[in-house]
């Protein structure tokens, strides 16, 4: 269970391998010794790294085999958690070339599938877990980019849309079960994702994400942007009129 302090003793790293993942353990590993991290995500050289990373830490690290375009056996990695899950982060998404993503059937199905159908098919699995449990948190990095489709990402913001859209009502449906959702819309994040393109105005860093998370589940929050002054920006954005949008350089 979550304690009284907000801070979780188990934690479901979907994507695990993510940066921001791994940052939200390590600041959760902080404040709870002992931690209990079941980290899915692709065997390989990055997952290795990432369970000794935690470890180091002082937390209690599972790996386990997780493919997000593997729909079928989303149901099974979530069951795979012995005890109760008090924090699941939804962590996994690709971004791709998106000048290429409008025109690439191939790129666009797999990009469509990771960010949105694929969540979907987590999202029922940690409803159905949250259900049985009575309580648990799950945290859904989701993006700016959702809030409003440009011309340069609007493949990867299409997904990201739905996938916002998804965790916003389930969070709505798994209150009555002791439930919360909490969905973290950050901007550009300095990360292995970004790496070698340029960043945009208020970008920001993994660590940066994870101290808001952190912040968001001992605060009962519902939906966080980071950085902060995001919101305001993105409020603003929504309104422009459509010609005036297409031609700021977004």
């Amino acid at each position: 269970m979550i304690n009284a302090l907000g801070i979780p003793s188990s934690v479901l790293l979907l994507g695990g391998t993510s940066d921001i993942a791994i940052a939200t353990a390590e600041a959760w590993a902080d404040t709870s010794p002992g931690l209990e991290v079941t980290l899915a995500a692709r065997p390989g050289a990055r997952r290795d790294a990432a369970v000794e990373r935690l470890r180091a830490r002082g937390c209690v690290v599972t790996a386990v085999d997780f493919e997000a375009a593997d729909t079928s056996g989303h149901t099974a990695v979530v069951d795979t958690v012995p005890g109760d899950v008090d924090v699941a982060l939804v962590a996994f998404g690709v971004l791709g070339d998106q000048e290429r993503a409008w025109t690439d059937v191939g790129l666009a199905h797999e990009i469509a599938t990771v960010n949105y159908v694929a969540a979907v098919t987590v999202g029922v699995a940690l409803g159905a877990r949250i259900r049985r449990q009575g309580h648990g948190v799950v945290v859904a990095l989701s993006s700016v980019a959702g809030e409003r489709a440009r011309r340069s990402n609007f493949v990867y913001g299409s997904s990201k849309a739905g996938m916002d859209t998804f965790y916003t009502g389930l969070g709505d449906a798994v209150r009555e079960h002791g439930g919360r959702v909490v969905v973290v819309r950050p901007g550009f994040v300095h990360s292995t994702m970004t790496q070698g393109l340029e960043p945009a105005p208020l970008a920001t860093t993994p660590e940066a994400v994870a101290a808001a998370i952190v912040d968001a589940v001992r605060d009962g929050r519902e939906q966080v942007w980071v950085p902060k002054p995001l919101r305001g920006v993105m409020s603003g954005l929504r309104h422009v009129p459509r010609p005036l949008f297409r031609r700021l350089p977004l």
